[in-house]
């Protein structure tokens, strides 16, 4: 329970700095960008280094890194089937989760195997 209450804490303190420069950026859409998966990310790795060690919370650090680099490619393959074949959203995002996917598993077996 303290281990979620810490998390809570954390991420919505790191959450509201975040937000915070995001409005301080132009245009205004970097808020949301900044608001939410670096605050999740950041509390999530505070704890793992304060429950497992920093050897640990490395490799977290890593995946967690690895799964960015796939979503870049998830993101930038939607926007453009979206843009250009005017593709609907639901068709595009569940065919994109698979390329996610692959994208996210074969950057693990390259780098972290």
């Amino acid at each position: 329970m303290k281990d979620i209450l810490f998390r809570i804490i954390i991420g919505g303190a790191v959450v509201s700095g975040f937000s915070l420069i995001g409005e301080l950026l132009k245009p205004k859409s970097f808020a949301g960008l900044f608001g939410a998966a670096p605050s999740v990310s950041l509390a999530t790795l505070a704890l793992a280094v304060m429950k497992e060690g920093k050897a640990y919370a490395s490799i977290e650090a890593r995946s967690m890194l690895l799964g960015s680099i796939a979503f870049i490619i998830y993101a930038a393959v939607i926007s453009r089937w979206m843009m250009h074949r005017r593709m609907q959203v639901l068709t595009a995002t569940t065919v994109g989760l698979g390329l996610w996917l692959v994208c996210a598993f074969g950057l693990w077996y390259v780098v972290l195997r």
